[in-house]
């Protein structure tokens, strides 16, 4: 009985996936930068944690949920690295373009760490990254929620970033509605086409937005 029970553990270890996380910093292929609706976050989760970001009147439409370092299969997280963690002055610099401090400073635990980069010099590039691409100035006038194709939501991107290509952009949704935009970036924070592993638009006809606030 003893053996039977090893033999199916075993068996149960072989086929479940592998955590990734505790990786060696620096180890990665390209990022991922993600882009947060920023009323379908608070909607989901700011509202009930009473988050700044969700405040009526900051008008915010895609905030920097975060830049994450990505393979052609799989992501690290949680990484191993010798750079110190960034000051609480470092992570605040960061709230304009992430909705507050402690939010920078979660991704950088998770995912800043496997950079390989500095934590100064990781803020930089993903500020770089998110900088780099234009935001559709069409959502800033979104005063009502809306339920939109989220093929629509891709579109405005591509119109606004004309160097970005469909297989380089990926809608999220969540529980129905908008949560991210995903653009896929190399090392240098060019647009190149994203992994397998991060292809997987949404393909809902009427995926709620909701209003900005």
């Amino acid at each position: 009985m003893l053996r039977i029970l090893s033999l199916v553990l075993l068996s149960l270890l072989a086929t479940s996936p592998a955590k990734a996380e505790g990786e060696r910093a620096g180890d990665f292929d390209y990022y991922v930068m993600a882009l947060s609706w920023s009323s379908g976050w608070c909607e989901a989760e700011g509202d009930a944690r009473r988050d700044p970001q969700c405040d009526v009147g900051r008008g915010l439409t895609f905030v920097l949920h975060g830049l994450w370092p990505q393979k052609e299969k799989g992501w690290p997280s949680y990484c191993r690295t010798v750079e110190r963690d960034p000051t609480r002055a470092e992570s605040a610099a960061m709230a304009d373009v992430m909705g507050g401090a402690g939010y920078a400073f979660y991704q950088w635990k998770k995912h800043g760490r496997c950079s390989g980069l500095a934590p100064r010099d990781y803020y930089a590039k993903a500020r770089d990254a998110y900088e780099r691409v234009k935001i559709p100035p069409v959502f800033a006038r979104m005063s009502k929620t809306l339920k939109v194709p989220a093929e629509v939501i891709e579109g405005a991107f591509l119109d606004s970033n004309p160097g970005l290509k469909p297989d380089q952009v990926t809608v999220i949704c969540q529980g129905g509605a908008i949560r991210e935009v995903r653009i896929c970036l190399t090392k240098d924070l060019a647009p190149r086409r994203c992994g397998e592993d991060a292809i997987r638009d949404c393909r809902l006809k009427d995926a709620v937005l909701d209003a900005v606030r």
